[in-house]
């Protein structure tokens, strides 16, 4: 065997080792986004996120005719029985919920190919990744007032309350002030999830905010939680709405069960990311 042979032999192999760590370095582990599935993506979520937000919209709704006719029977002396308000009031909020979980799970089956921006790590390209911050900026100014607004509707739905109990000492009027209260959360949050989605697809495909690889990682981990708590509530409000026949109160359980999930859900991330460390 000659030297020229040798040497040339050693030559490709080590040609052939170079550009396989080359391959290695410039195809990226995390998922490649196009620019086509990005707009594709922030089209349907802004074309979806009004249909969405008017679905939550109707269960914050939902208990309001139920508290009304329940204020009517029992404070107005009309011909309207107790029975009558509860099976209204009940039926209503049924149809209520039945309608906003269809709209939800209709739109929400049109999202859940992009499932995998809320879960894994991706890549864009930067020309991308531009054209998405600049439309982010653009929505920017839109979004603070949005917010705004809709957390200043949630502050004053109080007030007629506080109101009522400073000047009248009718039950029916404290009645209305809790639906009014009702409402005006309900304006609100449909301004948070309406805007808060499309703010959102900006965020999921720059990997900003909630949707870091490490905050990802975190959220795969957690995944079980919401599940396991909303069955739980769901199962809570029922048996004490049929245990004590009181529709009217049941509904509270709700309002305290999204503040109390955002307590628990911290506390389970927060262990979850310490054990991870």
């Amino acid at each position: 065997m000659t030297t020229d042979y040798l040497l040339k032999d050693d030559a490709q192999e080590i040609a052939c080792d170079v550009s396989e760590v080359f391959e290695e370095v410039s195809e990226p582990s995390a998922r490649k986004v196009s620019v086509e599935e990005a707009n594709l993506f922030m089209d349907l979520t802004e074309r979806l996120s009004g249909r969405i937000a008017f679905a939550v919209s109707l269960f914050i709704l939902s208990p309001v005719p139920l508290l009304f006719l329940g204020g009517v029977a029992e404070y107005k002396h009309s011909r309207l029985t107790d029975d009558m308000a509860g099976g209204f009031g009940v039926t209503i909020l049924l149809v209520l919920v039945a309608i906003g979980v269809a709209i939800l799970i209709l739109n929400g089956m049109q999202l859940s190919e992009y499932e995998y921006l809320e879960k894994e790590a991706i890549f864009i390209d930067y020309g991308l990744a531009e054209m998405v911050e600049e439309k982010r900026r653009a929505f920017e100014p839109k979004f603070r007032v949005v917010v705004t607004i809709g957390v200043f509707l949630c502050i004053i739905g109080v007030i007629p309350l506080l109101m009522a109990s400073g000047f009248t000492e009718d039950e029916f009027v404290y009645v209305c002030c809790v639906d009014i209260l009702l409402i005006l959360i309900c304006i609100g949050v449909h301004l948070f999830v309406r805007y808060g989605m499309v703010h959102e697809s900006y965020e999921k495909l720059l990997q900003r905010g909630d949707y870091t690889e490490e905050k990802k990682a975190l959220g795969r981990k957690t995944s079980y939680f919401p599940r396991i708590y909303w069955c739980l509530v769901t199962a809570i409000y029922l048996g004490i709405s049929f245990y004590l026949n009181n529709w009217r109160i049941s509904w509270i359980v709700w309002p305290v069960a999204g503040v109390l999930f955002a307590a628990l859900y911290g506390i389970v991330q927060a262990v979850a990311g310490k054990n991870r460390q």
